[in-house]
C-alpha cells in the first residue's frame, strides 16, 4: 500500500512577503513555502516521473473593501534516477497587491499606501533510497524586495520489515534577513531551527495513521516594521502535534481523510484545526474532492483588543495585529480531478474562507474585529514520465 503524507513547518508572519497579508489559517492552503522539511510515507523510491504546473489566484476582503490579491504561478518536477535517487524540484513567482491592515481592521490602502510585491523562490530535495531507509536533503531560496531567507533541510526514513511502520526525523534551518522599504527594519535577522518526530502506520487494508510532533525554535527579529507601534520578543518557540487518519470506504470505493492539529508558542497563540476531506471517484477518471477545515486560536500574550492603541504604554510588548487576535475560521472546498490514460492529469480546486472572533472554539474571540473573507482557486495539470 503506497500512502503519501507530507508534514510542513510553517513561517512566522513578522515580515512584509506575499504570506506576511494571508491569515495565519491560510499559510499552507494559499501558497507553498520553499526549504521545509517534507516527509513522505514512502517504502520505495517512485516508478514514475512527475511534471506540472499549478497557478492559484487568492483574494480577501473586508466589510468596505478589497485586502489583498495574489498571483502564484508554479512549476513541480520528480524524478527518479539510478541508483533508487529521487530528485524534487519546485519554483514560483507570486505577486501580491492591494491594502494590508495597519492595525485591527484598517487598511492602508485607505491612505494611499497601497502594498505590490513579488517574490522568487525556489527548492531542491534529493533523496536516496535502500531497502528500507531512505535519507532526503532538501535546499531552498526566496527572495521579495525587502526580505530574503535560505533553508536547508534533512530527513530520514526508517519502514518495518512488512513497510507497514514507518518512523521518520527531520531537522531544518532557515535564516532570514529583513530590510523593510520603510527603513525601519535594516539588516535585520531570524534564524529558525525545526525538528520533526513522527510515524505512520498502516493498520489495517483500509486504514493508515499518521502522527508528527514538530517543535521549531526561532530567534531574531519578529516585529512588523511596517506597522506604526509593533513589538514582539526576539523569540518564538512553536509546539505542534498533527495525527491524521485515512480510511477507505469500500461500499462507496471512497476515502475519508481527518485531520487534527493541535498548536502553541511562546508568543501565547494556542490553535486547533480539524479537517476532513472525501476523496470520491465518479465516472470516467474523474475524481471529486469535498473538504471542509474548522481553525481555532487565542490571542497572543501582548495583543490588544480596538480600539488602536489602546493598552500601549510606551515600553514592553504591544501588537495590534489582527492575526494575533483570538478568532475562527472555517474554510469549506472542492476539488475536481481529471486522469486520462496517456498518463497525463488535470485539477480544480476552490476554497471559501471567513474568519470571526465569535467563532472561537474556546471562550469569546477577539471583541471589535471585522469579518475576514478570502477566496482560492488553483488550477493545475502534471503528466507522468
Amino acid at each position: 500500500m503506497k500512502v503519501r503524507n507530507r508534514s510542513a513547518r510553517r513561517r512566522g508572519v513578522a515580515r512584509r512577503s506575499t504570506t506576511q497579508y494571508i491569515p495565519r489559517a491560510l499559510l499552507a492552503a494559499a501558497i507553498a513555502l520553499p526549504g521545509l522539511a517534507i516527509i513522505d510515507a514512502h517504502a520505495a523510491a517512485p516508478e514514475e516521473g512527475l511534471i506540472g504546473f499549478k497557478y492559484l489566484y487568492y483574494r480577501d476582503y473586508q466589510p468596505g473593501g478589497e485586502r489583498m490579491r495574489v498571483t502564484a504561478p508554479s512549476a513541480f518536477v520528480a524524478k527518479t534516477l539510478p541508483g533508487d535517487v529521487v530528485v524534487n524540484a519546485s519554483g514560483v513567482l507570486d505577486s501580491v497587491s492591494g491594502a494590508s491592515p495597519l492595525y485591527h481592521s484598517t487598511l492602508s490602502g485607505a491612505s494611499g499606501k497601497g502594498i505590490h510585491d513579488y517574490r522568487k523562490a525556489a527548492d531542491l530535495k534529493v533523496t536516496k533510497y535502500w531497502d528500507r531507509v531512505s535519507v532526503g536533503v532538501g535546499g531552498a531560496f526566496s527572495t521579495e524586495h525587502d526580505y530574503q531567507s535560505k533553508a536547508g533541510s534533512l530527513d530520514l526514513r526508517i519502514a518495518s520489515a512488512d513497510n507497514n511502520t514507518t518512523w521518520a526525523l527531520g531537522v531544518a534551518n532557515a535564516r532570514d534577513s529583513i530590510d523593510s522599504t520603510n527603513l525601519v527594519a535594516v539588516g535585520k535577522h531570524r534564524n529558525t531551527n525545526d525538528f520533526l518526530a513522527g510515524v505512520t502506520q498502516v493498520l489495517t487494508p483500509r486504514d493508515v495513521v499518521q502522527t508528527n510532533l514538530t517543535v521549531s525554535r526561532g530567534t531574531g527579529y519578529y516585529n512588523d516594521p511596517y506597522k506604526a507601534i509593533d513589538v514582539r520578543p526576539d523569540y518564538r518557540n512553536q509546539y505542534a502535534w498533527l495525527v491524521r487518519w485515512n480510511h477507505y470506504v469500500e461500499s462507496m470505493d471512497a476515502s475519508v481523510r481527518l485531520t487534527s492539529r493541535l498548536y502553541r508558542d511562546s508568543f501565547g497563540v494556542k490553535s486547533v484545526t480539524l479537517a476532513a476531506e472525501w476523496v470520491q471517484p465518479i465516472g470516467n477518471r474523474w475524481t471529486v474532492v469535498p473538504s471542509l477545515r474548522y481553525y481555532s486560536q487565542s490571542a497572543a500574550d501582548f495583543y490588544f483588543d480596538p480600539p488602536y492603541p489602546t493598552g500601549y504604554t510606551g515600553s514592553g510588548f504591544y501588537s495590534a495585529d489582527q492575526r494575533l487576535s483570538a478568532f475562527g475560521a472555517f474554510t469549506p472546498g472542492i476539488k475536481l480531478i481529471k486522469e486520462f490514460a496517456s498518463g497525463w492529469a488535470v485539477d480544480f480546486k476552490a476554497e471559501y474562507y471567513e474568519q470571526r472572533g465569535d467563532w472561537r472554539l474556546q471562550g469569546k474571540g477577539s471583541p471589535g474585529l471585522l469579518p475576514l473573507k478570502a477566496q482560492i482557486y488553483q488550477v493545475g495539470i502534471s503528466t507522468k514520465f
